[in-house]
């Protein structure tokens, strides 16, 4: 997958906005649209409930520092649902992965929901709950403007690009990772995804074909390695960077917990389970624009993933993580 690459870009002009507009009673009637996909949270830096798509946008509450609260309200599969009585909510997702909340009964995917997320329900159609609640998001995401109604997508604002300064940049392979490469001044730069000051970034540009294939640091670089995840997760130092073709068994959709040092909070990723006698568990982090498409799989469905080895050994499972390239289902 693109890895989420640290870039700490300057603050937003509408940061410097919204802190001055803070406890203003007129900003209530405003929205906010998401210039890049974004976590969503209980309260600000509390607990993960899901994630914002880029270029939608909601009604805007209260600021609190570098933290913004939006109305959160859509609609969800009814079977994804329990009914609770907690907190002063009287719903919960309970299906297991997370569930769409969608614009409309079978409309277009706003955010996703995880597990667990409590809501309150407005209305109910055949198959189909309008739901919502109040959540809170980082505040240089959000784009705050006033027009138009809420939860509708539209064309993405122009924040998503940015530029690195006169100093350069750094490109790392995840939030204190490693350095994969020096950006030179004024590069320009795709914002994908926010992680409070971290930003996942696209950088596109061309090289020199002949001198890849001629560096002998680069020989078998894109060859497909018949490791196995027992021998990975046996020896994790000596696979890391390979890239290798195994047959997994799916299990569910998950997004990473704080504690799993080996993704960036949030990220996600495929919970699988080798098909042999091995019977190793195997991480796949997948790339945020393809998640949609991972939503569609069985439990238990047999798929074929070309990855590369992230990590041989995860630090708190000893799985190894492969960072997603390609999957094909078992026809």
């Amino acid at each position: 997958m693109i890895a989420f690459r640290g870039f700490s870009p300057p603050g937003y002009l509408l940061a410097v906005m919204l802190a001055a507009n803070a406890g203003n009673p007129s900003l209530e009637a405003q929205t906010g649209t998401l210039a890049t996909e974004e976590n969503f949270r209980a309260e600000p830096n509390g607990v993960l409930l899901g994630q914002l798509m880029e270029g939608t946008f909601w009604g805007v509450g209260e600021f609190t520092g570098n933290w913004v609260q939006l109305d959160l309200e859509g609609w969800v599969w009814t079977r994804s649902l329990s009914v609770v009585d907690r907190n002063g909510f009287d719903l919960v997702v309970s299906e297991e992965g997370g569930e769409n909340l969608r614009s409309s009964p079978q409309g277009s995917v706003m955010a996703r929901l995880e597990e667990g997320t409590l809501l309150n329900e407005v209305e109910r159609v055949p198959g189909w709950v309008r739901v919502e609640r109040s959540v809170w998001v980082w505040s240089e995401s959000v784009d705050v403007s006033g027009e138009t109604s809420a939860g509708a997508p539209r064309t993405p604002p122009a924040a998503r690009f940015r530029r690195t300064g006169d100093g350069g940049g750094t490109l790392l392979s995840a939030p204190d990772g490693d350095t994969l490469a020096s950006l030179s001044p004024t590069s320009d730069l795709e914002v994908l995804a926010r992680e409070g000051n971290w930003a996942r970034v696209r950088l596109e540009g061309w090289t020199w074909l002949p001198t890849l294939e001629d560096d002998p640091s680069e020989a078998g670089s894109s060859s497909i390695s018949d490791a196995t995840p027992a021998q990975v997760t046996a020896d994790p130092g000596a696979f890391r960077g390979e890239l290798v073709e195994w047959k997994l068994r799916f299990i569910s959709l998950e997004r990473a917990e704080k504690i799993r040092t080996d993704f960036y909070e949030g990220e996600p990723f495929l919970l699988t389970r080798t098909v042999t006698d091995e019977a190793v568990y195997v991480y796949v982090a997948v790339p945020p624009e393809r998640v949609d498409e991972m939503s569609g799989l069985a439990a238990l469905e047999l798929v074929t993933v070309v990855g590369r080895i992230r990590v041989g050994s995860a630090a708190l499972t000893g799985s190894p993580i492969l960072d997603m390239l390609e999957l094909r289902r078992a026809p």
